[in-house]
């Protein structure tokens, strides 16, 4: 598998200019395997406005004949390496060291392989993140150092996922339904009958907890014992 040293900010989808961008709500939206960042941009119509999204590209090509790009290596179904998501996730929080530097609050939006990424993320700079929305994605087994930080901040975690997804093995989605409600605040749905793929009625939800995202960095906005404070008791 041909790497590449790190994520190419060259590659990344933005749909706002780079004078837009500050001080606003920045959503990453991390592909998964066999992807690239043009595949889950596509769903920026779909997402609340006030959002500057950016689509990143993951630093890995599949063997060939495989097309697009992954995060991290998969040598069959049930070979996913919890260290190699890791690393994957160390050169996401690089990246984000510049792109979100001025970002009003941080979210991340993935799928499978990019949700998998996104949640290591959380886990590794629990402070970093305000929420992950995981969309077929799971959590790495192992415990890492911010996992009892992360236990206390509980941020919110969505997670959609259908019945019909025969990708991610069983043993790590019983992992994740065990890990997830220990240490984030979740919330999501099963999907009767979808397979590894995202539908509209999940993008609805997504959207209303994105939606509910924004509501509650604007609560925190309000100075304690302004008008606006006393109006929204």
């Amino acid at each position: 598998m041909a790497e590449i040293s790190t994520l190419d900010d060259a590659l990344a989808l933005w749909s706002a200019e780079p004078d837009e961008r500050a001080g606003r709500p920045l959503l990453v939206l991390l592909h998964g395997y066999g992807a690239d960042e043009r595949d889950l941009f596509a769903l920026v119509p779909y997402l609340p406005p006030e959002f500057v999204v950016a689509a990143v590209r993951a630093p890995l090509a599949p063997p060939w004949p495989a097309p697009g790009f992954s995060w991290y290596p998969i040598e069959g179904l049930d070979g996913r390496d919890p260290q190699a998501v890791t690393h994957a996730a160390g050169r996401l929080i690089t990246w984000l060291g510049e792109a979100g530097r001025d970002a009003a609050s941080l979210g991340l939006l993935g799928f499978s392989q990019g949700a998998s990424v996104a949640l290591q993320a959380l886990r590794l700079e629990p402070e970093l993140f305000d929420f992950v929305v995981n969309l077929s994605g799971y959590a790495a087994p192992g415990p890492l150092p911010g996992d009892a930080a992360l236990a206390k901040l509980r941020p919110p975690v969505f997670w959609g996922r259908g019945t019909h997804d025969d990708v991610i093995p069983d043993f790590l989605v019983e992992h994740t339904t065990e890990w997830l409600p220990g240490h984030a605040e979740l919330s999501g749905r099963v999907y009767p009958g979808l397979t590894h793929s995202v539908s509209e009625d999940e993008l609805d939800d997504v959207r209303v907890f994105l939606e509910k995202r924004l509501e509650d960095a604007a609560g925190e906005a309000v100075p304690e014992g302004s008008t606006e404070a006393g109006q929204a008791e």
